[in-house]
C-alpha cells in the first residue's frame, strides 16, 4: 500500500516526500521503499533534525543518510526551531560539501510559527515549512510575506486542518462556482493554498492511493483567482 502511494505520487507528476526522525520510523520506511522502487534519485527527499545538542544532532543528521539510502538529501530542515543556530551552521557546511541541496526551518504549531520570520529575515535559508489552510490563515499576515520578501520557498503542512475541514463539509457538495477548478473537497482545499503566490508546495499526508490520486489532481488545471479565493473563504467561514 505505501509503495503504491509513492508510485502514484511520482506517476502523477509529484516528487516531494517529506519525512522526519520523529515520524515513527518513517525515514527508514521511506528510504527502503524508494530504494526498492528504484526512485531514490527521482523523488525530492525532505527530512528534518530535531535533537538538541551538538553531538546528538550530528548523529541524527548522519543517520538520516543511512536510513534514506543516499549520500545527498534534497532538503534538510531544523524541526520546530530546535537548536536553530547550531543546526543551521552545520547544515550550511554540509550544503557546501554537496550533502544537502537545500536547507530550511519548520514549525507545525500555528500559534508558534511566527518565530520562523526572524530566521528567514536574518539567516540564509532556502525553505520554510509551516501550517496554512483555508481555516488557519494567520500565515498570510506574517510568514508568507516574509518568505516572498526574502526569496524563501514555502512548504505547507496541515492543509486539511488535521481533518477538521473534511468534517465540516461532510455530506456537502462543493459550491457550484468551485466546480470550474476542483472536483473534490480535497482539491478545493489544496487549490486554495496553491493559489497563494508565496506558496511553493503543499504536503498533504496520506497512506491511501486513491487519496493520492485526488491530491495530485490539485496540481492540474487552473487555480482560483483572487475573487474566487474570497468566495471560498466566505463559504467555509459560514459553515
Amino acid at each position: 500500500m505505501r509503495a503504491e502511494v509513492i508510485q502514484t505520487l511520482l506517476d502523477s507528476g509529484g516528487t516531494i516526500i517529506d519525512t522526519a526522525p520523529s515520524y515513527r520510523g518513517s525515514e527508514g520506511v521511506v528510504g527502503d521503499l524508494c530504494r526498492d522502487l528504484g526512485v531514490t534519485g527521482k523523488s525530492f527527499l525532505a527530512t528534518k533534525v530535531r535533537t538538541e545538542g551538538e553531538q546528538d544532532g550530528l548523529d541524527e543528521l548522519n543517520e538520516s543518510f543511512d536510513l534514506l539510502h543516499t549520500d545527498s538529501i534534497d532538503l534538510i530542515q531544523v524541526h520546530n526551531l530546535v537548536d536553530t543556530d547550531r543546526k543551521l551552521t552545520t547544515m550550511r557546511e554540509w550544503q557546501q560539501e554537496g550533502r544537502y541541496r537545500y536547507i530550511g526551518i519548520t514549525h507545525w504549531r500555528a500559534g508558534a510559527q511566527d518565530a520562523l520570520v526572524p530566521v528567514m529575515e536574518n539567516q540564509k535559508v532556502d525553505f520554510a515549512q509551516f501550517q496554512y489552510n483555508i481555516e488557519e490563515r494567520s500565515a498570510e499576515k506574517t510568514i508568507l510575506p516574509a518568505a516572498a520578501d526574502n526569496g524563501v520557498a514555502t512548504m505547507i503542512n496541515v492543509p486539511f486542518g488535521r481533518g477538521r475541514l473534511f468534517n465540516a463539509t461532510e455530506g456537502k457538495d462543493i459550491p457550484e462556482f468551485a466546480e470550474e477548478f476542483a472536483t473534490s473537497w480535497g482539491q478545493f482545499y489544496l487549490k486554495f493554498i496553491l493559489s497563494h503566490p508565496a506558496v511553493t508546495c503543499v504536503i498533504p499526508a496520506t497512506n491511501k492511493p486513491h487519496h493520492m490520486v485526488d491530491n495530485a489532481g490539485a496540481g492540474k488545471g487552473r487555480l482560483p483567482d483572487t475573487k474566487e479565493r474570497q468566495r471560498m473563504i466566505d463559504f467555509v467561514d459560514a459553515l
